[in-house]
């Protein structure tokens, strides 16, 4: 059928689902060409003319294949792509059910829904595209403040190794009981938290901040716990955590990270950290060096757990061990007071009754030293 098209985008033009990309008019007549020239008649083959035997007819030419790849497959909306990059997912993981493949936003919800393979390496489609996306004002802010960091403060990293075999003896012995007379679960952040508390009362320089030409030291400790959030990282503050028990850290704690998971945190209840704690170890990792959270001094960071064998009485065991590293600004800290910080921790961590009997050793209550 004859008729002209108008087209309402230029080629590259990215548009929104269901609006109009083209117009055709089957009423309107074609543009006037050139008019055909008439065939010539044939002519008659002389009568003395040797006949030429039939030739048979070529096959029809096999259609031209279509020049070049569907762009749309595997090629995510806006909406979906917005939706994977928060949740870390690559478009080899999603099936796109859109036209010509394309992902929609329900696609990657109902991959989201199906599980997949997190671990899985996204096959490489040999694509040279490349994606430009705007950073959220979350991601800004955050890259600002790592910037000044850097910039501001004379940041140095002190690390140290802990035998966590002591404590996770103690959990794995009391943790049933624990859930059933507290209503909440005993894990690891509350020790640390605990023998932070207990860490800087001996050092609390480490708990301070630079105000101007003035170093401020609080006299109370309320620990910033480094959760992740649909949002990103967030640290909501544990107040005054020196005064509180180990179930109440973790009555704390799990209230905060249920108010992060469910975007219900409130600024106010990430201002004011006087010391943070991250624990990078729930992603797998070994070591690394924490950022300092301004204005705060210091940051701890706990790792993962590895059996690995350690000199214990002369004889080689395997011990679960986790690598712990302390994060400090060496303009009000300096490297003996991080170092005896860190190493405090590592102690308590190691004997961890000391943690019920308010830092010190248990001889040392019962005979009142």
């Amino acid at each position: 059928e004859a008729g002209i098209i108008t087209l309402k985008a230029e080629e590259g033009d990215v548009i929104e689902v269901g609006a109009v990309c083209c117009l055709i008019d089957t009423s309107a007549k074609p543009p006037a060409g050139k008019p055909n020239k008439p065939a010539p008649a044939p002519q008659a083959a002389p009568a003395s003319a040797t006949p030429v035997p039939a030739v048979a007819s070529a096959p029809a030419p096999a259609p031209a294949p279509a020049a070049g790849k569907n762009h749309a497959d595997k090629h995510p909306s806006p909406a979906a792509r917005k939706m994977m990059s928060e949740n870390g997912i690559s478009a080899a993981q999603v099936a796109g059910t859109g036209r010509d493949g394309r992902i929609l936003q329900q696609d990657v919800a109902a991959a989201m829904a199906a599980g997949f393979d997190v671990n899985a390496t996204a096959a490489w489609g040999g694509s040279r595209d490349v994606r430009r996306e705007k950073m959220s004002m979350l991601r800004r802010k955050v890259a600002e403040r790592l910037v000044g960091v850097k910039n501001e403060t004379a940041m140095l990293t002190t690390f140290n190794e802990v035998d966590m075999k002591p404590v996770m003896d103690l959990r794995a012995k009391y943790k049933d009981a624990f859930r059933e007379s507290h209503g909440v679960g005993l894990g690891f952040m509350s020790f640390f938290t605990k023998a932070v508390t207990h860490a800087i009362a001996q050092f609390p320089t480490v708990n301070g901040m630079i105000d101007g030409k003035e170093v401020i030291v609080p006299e109370y400790a309320d620990i910033g716990i480094a959760v992740s959030s649909p949002k990103g990282l967030m640290v909501p503050v544990v107040r005054n955590a020196e005064s509180m028990n180990l179930a109440q850290i973790e009555a704390e704690i799990k209230r905060l990270a249920i108010r992060a998971r469910d975007g219900e945190l409130g600024i106010d209840e990430m201002q004011g950290g006087t010391f943070t704690i991250t624990n990078g170890g729930v992603f797998g990792s070994m070591l690394s060096t924490p950022i300092i959270n301004p204005p705060q001094s210091a940051i701890l960071g706990m790792h993962n757990i590895v059996d690995r064998p350690v000199a214990v009485n002369g004889k080689v065991e395997i011990r679960p061990v986790m690598y712990v590293a302390l994060s400090y600004d060496h303009r009000i800290i300096d490297g003996k007071e991080s170092v005896g910080f860190l190493y405090a921790i590592k102690e308590m961590i190691e004997q961890p009754e000391r943690l019920l009997f308010m830092g010190k050793k248990p001889e040392e209550v019962l005979l009142g030293l």
